[in-house]
C-alpha cells in the first residue's frame, strides 16, 4: 500500500489548525492558517473603516493568475465569481432555444438546473459510464462533473471529449471535485466551472469559469458590472465603452474575503504540487477502502479521495458524535480525504465503524 510522504504530513500540520478528524472535504475545505490570518485581517479593517477594509483587486489578479496554473491556462481564460451555478447560468443563456444539453444522471444539481429551468432546452440525461456513447448529431453542449460529488466517480473525459468533437459538440467541465488534487488540464474544454471552497482551500464566495477563445464571442456577460470593463476604473458611471478584451468581461464582482482567502491557499497548493497531493490523497482513500474491505463494507469503486459507503449514511451522526466529520449522502456514508488528513485520521474512522 502507498505510504504518505512524511514531510508533507510535517507541512500540512504546521499549515491547518483543526482540531476534529475532518473528512469531509467535498463538503467544504479548512482554511489554512494564513487564509485564516487574511480573512481576519480584512474584516478588522473593514471593521475600522480602514481603506484596507475596501478589498485588494490586485491580489484578485494574483488569484485569478494561480488558479490559471493550477489548470494549465493562461488568465486571459479565467472569469472569477462567486458560485459554479452562476456560472453555468451565464453558458445556459448562450444557447439558442431547442438546443440539447446532454448530462449525466444524478450530477450535481447545479450543472444541470440553470439548463433546466430555462424551459425551451432539451436537457437529456444519460448514464455517465455511458455518456460517450449518448452524444450525437443533436447535442450542442455536454455538460458535467469530471468526479462526481455524491460518490466520486469520474468521467471518462477524453472519451467523452472525443465524441463531442466528431459531433459539433462542446463541452462544459464542472472541476469542483477535480481541481485541487487532481491534474485537472481545462484547456481543451469551451468551459469549465470550479467552486473555490472545496479542494482548492478556499470560502465561500470564489469561483471560477474558464473560458477558450472560441467560445468567449459567443457568450454574453449578463453579470457585466463595471469590472466587467477593459479600464474598469473609468467606467465605475455610465454605459461602459469597451468590455474587458478577454474572458475578465465574464467575471462578477469579487467577494473579497473569499479572495483574500484564495491567495495564500492557492499557493499552498501551487508550492506542495498537485501531483503530491495526488498522490496523498489517494494513498489514504486507498487505506481506508482496504479498511473498508476488512470490515465487510463495500464502498462504490474508484481512486478517488471521495470514498462513499452505501446503506452507512445513518452511522454519520454517530461519526460526529465521536469528533469524526463526514457526510451523508444519496444514502450513502461519504468520507473525502485531503492534504490536511493523515493515516490517524483513516484509521480513527475505522475504528469508529468497526464500533
Amino acid at each position: 500500500m502507498d505510504t504518505i510522504d512524511v514531510s508533507l504530513a510535517d507541512l500540512c500540520r504546521a499549515e491547518f489548525a483543526h482540531s476534529t478528524t475532518y473528512l469531509n472535504t467535498a463538503t467544504s475545505g479548512i482554511l489554512p492558517r494564513p487564509a485564516v490570518a487574511e480573512v481576519r485581517a480584512l474584516a478588522e479593517a473593514a471593521g475600522a473603516g480602514l481603506p484596507a477594509g475596501f478589498g485588494d483587486f490586485e491580489r484578485v489578479e494574483r488569484v485569478r493568475a494561480s488558479f490559471a496554473r493550477l489548470v494549465g491556462v493562461d488568465a486571459g481564460r479565467v472569469a472569477i465569481g462567486s458560485s459554479v451555478a452562476a456560472h453555468v447560468g451565464v453558458v445556459s443563456a448562450s444557447l439558442p432555444s431547442g438546443a440539447e444539453v446532454l448530462v449525466p444522471e444524478g450530477d450535481f444539481a447545479s450543472v444541470m438546473n440553470p439548463f433546466v429551468v430555462r424551459g425551451d432546452l432539451k436537457v437529456r440525461f444519460a448514464p455517465l459510464e455511458s455518456l460517450a456513447e449518448a452524444v450525437d448529431a443533436d447535442t450542442a453542449l455536454v455538460a458535467l462533473s469530471a468526479v462526481q460529488s455524491s460518490d466520486g466517480r469520474t468521467a471518462d473525459l477524453a472519451a467523452i471529449r472525443a465524441a463531442a468533437a466528431a459531433h459539433g459538440a462542446r463541452m462544459l467541465v464542472d472541476a469542483t471535485h477535480a481541481a485541487g488534487w487532481l491534474p485537472f488540464d481545462a484547456s481543451p474544454y469551451a468551459y469549465t466551472v470550479t467552486a473555490g471552497y472545496k479542494w482548492l482551500l478556499g470560502g465561500r464566495g470564489a469561483s471560477y469559469l474558464t473560458v477558450s477563445e472560441e467560445a468567449q464571442p459567443g457568450l454574453v456577460p449578463l453579470h457585466a458590472g463595471w469590472v466587467a470593463a477593459e479600464s474598469m476604473w473609468d467606467a465605475t458611471y455610465g454605459p461602459m465603452r469597451r468590455l474587458a478584451p478577454d474572458a475578465r468581461r465574464f467575471d462578477e464582482s469579487p467577494a473579497f474575503l473569499a479572495y483574500h482567502a484564495a491567495e495564500p491557499s492557492l499557493a499552498l497548493l501551487e508550492r506542495v504540487g498537485i501531483d503530491a497531493v495526488h498522490a496523498h490523497d489517494t494513498a489514504l482513500a486507498a487505506r481506508y477502502r482496504a479498511g473498508l474491505a476488512r470490515l465487510g463494507h463495500e464502498p462504490v469503486p474508484g481512486e478517488t479521495p471521495i470514498v462513499s459507503v452505501p446503506g452507512l449514511a445513518g452511522l454519520q451522526e454517530r461519526l460526529l458524535g465521536a469528533g469524526v466529520s463526514t457526510a451523508a449522502r444519496a444514502g450513502a456514508l461519504r468520507a473525502s480525504f485531503h492534504l490536511y488528513n493523515t493515516e490517524a485520521d483513516v484509521d480513527r474512522l475505522l475504528d469508529v465503524l468497526a464500533g
